[in-house]
């Protein structure tokens, strides 16, 4: 165990970041930030923040020297620097874990190989995509292995047009090529795992995208209860196998028969665990610094019906390409069952996530619509 008064270090400087240097804080730990970019949002919470690329490893050791425990917020970080501060401080999840989830090729092998159920998908890895759409079949989606979130990097095919389209877009690009799920809900389970093997699922959230990118997080997801804990089951099965230390968010496909079927895994806090700052018994970030301090697990009980909303750059009021006005904040801070929380970041940007708010309430339906509703006045 890593008591209190020892210092985490984080790397990355978003908002994952920042909630939970934010956490660990509450718990007594000291915090530092190592992010290429300056005044970064993590940053501005943190005890102390180092800005040099990640592949400074001059930088990166003297930043890991000064850490107890090494984390970090996002996946695309380059995994070899990481492996060479590994020996100097204990680094959660391991460098291992990280280089398997961010690449997506690596990904879907990991989940094949350990028989883990999991969309259909073909390799495109030389650049050509047309052999892979054609052992998976139409409609399917082009993915780039590396370097994909919120919808980037990725391509629905349904036609020939499409396909001819397509191959001129990610030529010469490393890719996978999913069959297309016709799914009855998007749902996802982040759960947690310490060294000793302790596991905890937080409970399923169901998920509604637009254009790609997280709108609604709703706690309890609306699915049949078997399917539930066969997701978290799955979830925590993964974590396992991984030999997990800190948080694993397991994105998941509902298929029309209830079938399960894994769709991408992010081995940190994820924007689907939001919801718990305010309606779970301990939130995501706090339990994330509970497992790769060694502490014990944190419960994982809802307190409340909970929803959470996105909120991106596009909020705000723009004229002619620029920022004319704020969002209405008084129409979330006036309501006592609703928490706000914005990211710190410098300027807004149309598509970009500037922060979120949870709603509450009896049921999660009346959750939703409160929280559409608010959404709609902001």
């Amino acid at each position: 165990m890593l008591p209190p008064g020892k210092t985490l270090g984080i790397l990355g400087g978003g908002q994952l970041g920042r909630m939970l240097g934010q956490a660990a804080q509450s718990l007594g730990y000291r915090v530092h930030v190592f992010e290429p970019a300056a005044r970064c949002p993590a940053g501005a919470v943190a005890n102390r923040e180092v800005n040099a690329p990640y592949e400074d490893l001059a930088a990166l050791t003297d930043f890991a020297r000064s850490c107890d425990v090494v984390t970090y917020e996002f996946e695309n970080i380059p995994s070899a620097p990481l492996a060479a501060i590994a020996p100097l401080v204990p680094l959660h999840p391991t460098a291992a874990v990280l280089h398997i989830c961010q690449n997506r090729q690596r990904e879907k092998a990991w989940l094949r190989a350990n028989q883990f159920p999991h969309v259909r998908y073909a390799e495109a890895l030389d650049g050509e995509i047309a052999p892979a759409v054609a052992a998976v079949g139409l409609p399917c989606v082009v993915k780039t292995a590396d370097f994909g979130y919120d919808g980037k990097g990725q391509m629905k095919l349904a036609t020939a047009a499409d396909l001819e389209k397509a191959s001129a877009i990610f030529r010469g690009r490393r890719c996978v090529v999913e069959r297309w799920v016709e799914f009855t809900a998007e749902v996802s389970v982040v759960v947690a795992r310490s060294a000793a093997g302790e596991t905890r699922a937080f409970p399923v959230a169901e998920n509604i995208h637009t254009h790609h990118i997280l709108d609604f997080s709703l706690v309890p997801a609306r699915i049949a209860p078997p399917v539930a804990a066969a997701a978290e089951t799955l979830a925590a099965a993964i974590a396992d196998r991984l030999g997990l230390v800190g948080l694993l968010a397991v994105e998941l496909f509902v298929a029309a028969d209830g079938e399960i079927l894994v769709n991408e895994l992010a081995p940190r806090p994820h924007n689907s665990g939001h919801w718990s700052l305010e309606g779970c018994e301990t939130s995501q970030f706090e339990q994330h610094v509970r497992a790769v301090c060694g502490l014990p697990l944190g419960g994982v009980a809802v307190r409340e019906p909970s929803v959470m909303v996105n909120i991106l750059g596009d909020a705000w009021r723009w004229r002619d390409g620029a920022v004319a006005g704020e969002p209405a904040w008084t129409e979330v801070l006036r309501e006592p069952r609703t928490k706000l929380h914005l990211y710190g970041k410098a300027e807004p940007r149309p598509g970009r996530k500037m922060g979120h708010f949870t709603v509450r309430d009896t049921t999660v339906g009346a959750a939703l619509a409160r929280a559409q509703a608010l959404k709609a006045r902001l």
